[in-house]
């Protein structure tokens, strides 16, 4: 801490403020730029740059150390703040630099894998292996910091509106419904697991139960899942349950805590309430649950247009329970070749689509595979639905509704990026109501909860439990912004008799549901209130505002694409009496590939101690 209370300011806040005034600055060396009689040094920490004088005026030891100095010695610095001469204006510090009277080395730095600087080619494997040098870089302590603010804004508002911050725990029991686990075994208990949480679900229940009535936490979760650019194994939820609260109760409070966090990180007044639109409406006009709203575009039903067509693909679809649905594009018409069409149609395949009809509607006259079936009554109403104006091209899906959406939806979304359509810079959100309660898993074979199991049916949906509960709706609501889901929540079931109906309607047994939930069920018989919540996915959030691509952005040390963690080189295997200790033996059949894992680890040991370490071994 010595050095931190000498510290005057950070480097990237030395402006003019500080002109005529002796300053102790801390930082690592960005570039140095000798000139014979004058050497510049960029000395750089988290809030940015500023430039370092040596001349020869300041003496031979001085003119020496800056000399000596190379990219990302870290480095203590005293002189005095004058104005320059020559003003950069893309620097914050651009009108003042700092004549040394001292400089004091603080620790030397070999020659870096990569140049601290954003916009590098490095590979990410590189960046991640040295990923305290790749957080050197401007753009992602940017978001680091961007994230803390955030976290600041959350405690801030929860703290303002009477929620408790409570810690539920990381070592609770599986539940194998939904994502898979990460288990950890029991030493104490041979042959017994625990789970780390995918998310606190039932604990913030159970607190409401026992009469916190406003619960909130930062609550890190776990998912054993395949990852993608907007997932990591483990994540950060911003969480949330309440009692005596309906929907809007809930949204409120959620609408208040966005509102804070926009103007407080990002200085955007957001306008509440929130825009509403069902679930029904969401799937109908954009194509899916998490709708980019920032944009037009809409998908349209054309079904009653082409119910009684000649053209069999569409009347035929109609006639076996399907749909018929398009979208226009604006300027597509010369944007978009019969070639690049196809490639499109061939994507929508992954959909189950069996093809993508279109036209062009150019100079009044529509063009194009499917024009010579059109009927003057069928271009009049195209353009009329539509609002054709010249120049669109039309696409088409005539499939079942599910087909429709999916493939419309992805469609949507690249056209809309390929025309160039979406604004910049704006953050878009709506809610997503009046969810249904179950969805089909193709993969599983099965119905699932649509959230999860102990979401509230609404009034009709309790009846349909015990008749055809497949057609029940929740009261669930999707926080979504600019075309991602941010959160969600529900009101919670929070009697017995129901969360009893819907159990039975996943297909659990009586004795499964007690193995797996029976703490919740007894706890419901002991007075439990009406309660309800929403969790928002921090990482997402975060990527969002900083506007990057990737919550590896977001993160300070994540996993890659393939769940490893490329620096400390995990996940590892562990030594033979760690296994023994817990009880566990590696399957014969992975044996290889543990032995094979564990020698590409000491090998990659041994070359990164051959190259880098200063270590004698005599």
């Amino acid at each position: 801490m010595e050095h931190m209370d000498k510290r005057t300011d950070y480097c990237g806040n030395i402006t003019t403020k500080y002109e005529g005034q002796e300053v102790t600055l801390y930082g690592w060396v960005q570039r140095v730029r000798n000139l014979g009689n004058l050497v510049f040094i960029d000395l750089r920490d988290r809030e940015g740059i500023v430039q370092i004088v040596v001349n020869k005026d300041s003496g031979k030891e001085l003119m020496d150390i800056a000399d000596s100095l190379g990219n990302e010695y870290c480095i203590e610095v005293k002189g005095k703040v004058v104005k320059r001469s020559d003003v950069n204006p893309d620097m914050k510090t651009g009108e003042v630099e700092v004549y040394a009277t001292e400089i004091d080395i603080l620790n030397k730095s070999k020659v870096p894998p990569f140049e601290i600087k954003d916009d590098i080619n490095a590979a990410e494997q590189t960046r991640l292996k040295y990923r305290y040098l790749d957080l050197r870089r401007p753009t992602l302590q940017r978001a680091i910091i961007l994230r803390a603010k955030i976290l600041k804004a959350v405690h801030e508002f929860f703290d303002e509106n009477g929620f408790i911050d409570i810690e539920t725990p990381i070592l609770g029991k599986s539940s194998p419904e939904g994502a898979r686990d990460y288990l950890v075994p029991s030493r104490i208990y041979p042959g017994s697991f625990y789970a780390l949480p995918q998310s606190p679900q039932l604990f913030k229940q159970l607190l409401m139960g026992a009469g916190f009535d406003k619960y909130y936490q930062l609550a890190r979760c776990f998912r054993d899942e395949d990852l993608r650019g907007d997932r990591q194994p483990e994540f950060t939820q911003i969480d949330m349950e309440t009692s005596f609260l309906d929907e809007k109760g809930v949204e409120d409070y959620t609408e208040g805590l966005l509102k804070k966090v926009m103007k407080d990180v990002m200085g955007i007044d957001l306008k509440t309430p929130i825009k509403r639109i069902t679930w029904t409406e969401s799937m109908n006009k954009y194509g899916c649950d998490k709708p980019d709203t920032r944009y037009e575009m809409f998908i349209h039903d054309l079904s009653p247009i082409f119910k009684d067509s000649d053209f069999k693909v569409f009347s035929g679809a109609i006639a076996d329970g399907g749909y018929v649905k398009g979208l226009a594009v604006k300027n597509g018409a010369k944007a978009y070749s019969r070639k690049k069409i196809d490639e499109k149609a061939d994507y929508i395949k992954r959909y189950h689509a069996k093809g993508l009809a279109w036209v062009k509607y150019e100079d009044g006259e529509f063009s194009g595979p499917v024009a010579r079936f059109l009927t003057d009554e069928n271009k009049e109403a195209l353009k009329k639905e539509f609002g054709l104006e010249g120049g669109e091209l039309v696409v088409f899906v005539a499939d079942k509704w599910k087909v429709c959406c999916d493939a419309l939806n992805h469609l949507r979304r690249e056209f809309a990026h390929e025309t160039d359509i979406i604004p910049k810079g704006v953050f878009d959100f709506v809610w997503v109501v009046d969810w249904p309660l179950f969805e089909y898993d193709e993969g599983l074979g099965r119905w699932i909860a649509a959230h999860h199991p102990f979401t509230m049916p609404d009034d009709e949906g309790i009846k349909l439990l015990d008749t055809d509960p497949h057609k029940a709706h929740a009261r669930s609501y999707d926080i979504v912004m600019n075309g991602d889901e941010m959160g969600g929540g529900s009101i919670r079931i929070h009697k017995r008799s129901i969360q009893e109906k819907m159990f039975k309607a996943l297909g659990f047994t009586k004795r499964r549901a007690y193995e797996q939930f029976g703490y919740l069920m007894d706890a419901l018989d002991m007075g439990f209130p009406p309660h309800a919540g929403l969790a928002i996915g921090l990482d997402r959030f975060a990527m969002m505002l900083a506007q990057k691509d990737n919550i590896r952005d977001v993160t300070a040390f994540p996993k890659n694409a393939s769940a490893s963690e490329p620096m400390m080189h995990a996940p590892a295997p562990v030594t033979d009496q760690q296994l023994e200790d817990i009880g566990i033996q590696v399957d014969p059949s992975f044996e290889k590939s543990v032995k094979e894992t564990e020698a590409r680890l000491e090998k990659m040991a041994q070359e990164d101690a051959d190259q880098n370490s200063t270590w004698d071994e005599d």
